[in-house]
């Protein structure tokens, strides 16, 4: 697996609200634009645990790629080591509940699926 230096975000990143209602044009409903991060995720769904892999993400979404079996409307609790530089300083483990959009058939990666992201916390360091 590789992973991809993480990318620049604007200075604004981390006032940005954690969830903002979707906008209602035709073309694209989402709230903030998606940025590139392919990181690892564990997914937990239905009481199982998978592992994923980021697309991209952004304050309020995120594209992940997933073997577990999901639907629009499920609930998912993500765990997401999230790279300095996305206004969650310095970065670090996440817990994210995220609620699934679409889900979508990719060739070879899985299934795709699209979430809004709908509370973040960063877990604590264990030392």
């Amino acid at each position: 697996m590789r992973i991809v230096p993480a990318p620049t975000f604007p200075a604004n990143w981390g006032t940005l609200p954690l969830h903002m209602p979707e906008k209602t044009t035709t073309t694209d409903r989402r709230s903030r634009q998606r940025v590139p991060v392919r990181v690892p995720v564990k997914v937990r769904h239905q009481g199982g645990e998978h592992q994923g892999l980021t697309r991209d993400l952004s304050s309020s979404g995120i594209f992940l790629y997933s073997e577990s079996g999901m639907k629009a409307g499920s609930k998912l609790e993500l765990v997401i080591m999230l790279p300095p530089g996305l206004g969650l300083e310095p970065g670090g483990w996440t817990l994210c509940e995220a609620s699934v959009v679409r889900v979508e058939e990719s060739q070879g990666k899985g299934l795709g699926v699209a979430a809004t992201l709908d509370r973040i916390a960063l877990l604590p360091e264990i030392s």
